[in-house]
């Protein structure tokens, strides 16, 4: 399905379209009405319509004051969400989006670190943002291919933080190259990490910060898609078997067949799902399992939450039980 069923979307106004870096184009959006949009916090997404339908996910990289901005990337290996968005959204024109939600929020800390790669920057930049109004101690490492294809460059050389990033290009002199160990360093229970960007980066900056004795607790992460989490990090799929699932209450079993999602054979019967990202991300079709084992392949659950086989994302997962009995 298109549509984001779970939360509502309302219309706003492409106020400024302009070219970030090659391939990549900003969007400044403003309410109909000139009133502010409403508040939110750095990391936070929006779902956003696009003129084909698809709805997508898009990080928050303004800097607030009533206006929202997000970055896209076109990414040719996509589902077809970037490349329309490059091709037909227009300044002065209207698009569909939904409220602000944050699964990347920023946590208390007395130092943190900022790793972007690529287009993962947009929820970064608003974190370092935040992180500087609030004279908070940070230091932010931007990795991309080289100066032209690096989003907001220009804004941050010219940010009061400017000399908290430190940008590594891939074509850069030697010097300059990532180096993650140097970067991350020894641990610290009071430091927090935040990573955001292509799978390699990000698997790379997670890899090497759990090698030198970093807890998890304090590395936070957000993947742009499933296919870009490593199957780890998705749960490994024991196959797209035939299950069924019961809801609670009624006297309705759903046959889920194999290359049919459980949210597909749902609706299928007329049961209501709640969609969005329909890659296990956004959390937004979640429900409560009563009985059974779910197969989780989602993002969004916590490893304690999946351990507890007690929720369960229809969208991706499957089940390991012949049938799950979920509380409708």
């Amino acid at each position: 399905m298109s549509g984001s069923e779970g939360h509502a979307l309302f219309a706003v106004r492409v106020q400024r379209r302009t070219q970030l870096a090659d391939d990549i184009i900003g969007l400044e959006l403003s309410s109909l009405d000139g009133a502010p949009l409403p508040a939110y916090t750095a990391g936070a997404h929006i779902d956003v319509e696009l003129p084909n339908g698809l709805v997508r996910q898009y990080s928050l990289c303004g800097q607030g004051a009533g206006r929202y901005e997000i970055g896209i990337l076109r990414d040719p290996a996509g589902r077809g969400g970037s490349a329309c968005a490059h091709r037909d959204i227009r300044e002065g024109g209207e698009i569909r989006i939904g409220a602000p939600r944050n699964l990347f929020a920023l946590v208390p800390a007395r130092r943190t670190l900022l790793f972007a790669g690529g287009i993962g920057v947009t929820p970064i930049l608003a974190m370092a943002q935040e992180l500087s109004h609030g004279g908070a101690d940070f230091r932010m490492h931007y990795c991309s291919r080289s100066a032209v294809r690096t989003a907001f460059i220009d804004r941050i050389r010219a940010s009061v933080f400017a000399r908290r990033v430190q940008f590594h290009f891939d074509d850069g002199a030697p010097a300059q190259r990532f180096d993650a160990a140097a970067a991350i360093g020894a641990p610290d229970p009071a430091t927090h990490l935040y990573v955001c960007g292509p799978r390699g980066y990000m698997d790379h900056v997670i890899a090497t910060a759990r090698s030198l004795g970093w807890r998890d607790s304090n590395i936070h992460f957000e993947y742009f898609s499933a296919a870009s989490a490593p199957s780890s990090a998705r749960g490994e799929a024991a196959g797209d078997g035939y299950f069924e699932i019961r809801l609670a209450g009624r006297d309705v079993v759903v046959a889920v067949p194999p290359g049919t999602t459980a949210a597909q054979a749902l609706i299928a019967r007329g049961v209501p799902v709640p969609l969005s990202c329909e890659q296990g991300i956004c959390g937004t079709c979640v429900m409560r399992v009563l009985d059974g084992v779910p197969e989780h392949r989602d993002l969004f659950l916590s490893d304690a939450e999946k351990a507890a086989n007690d929720r369960f994302t229809p969208c991706c997962s499957r089940a390991r039980s012949a049938s799950l009995l979920i509380d409708f």
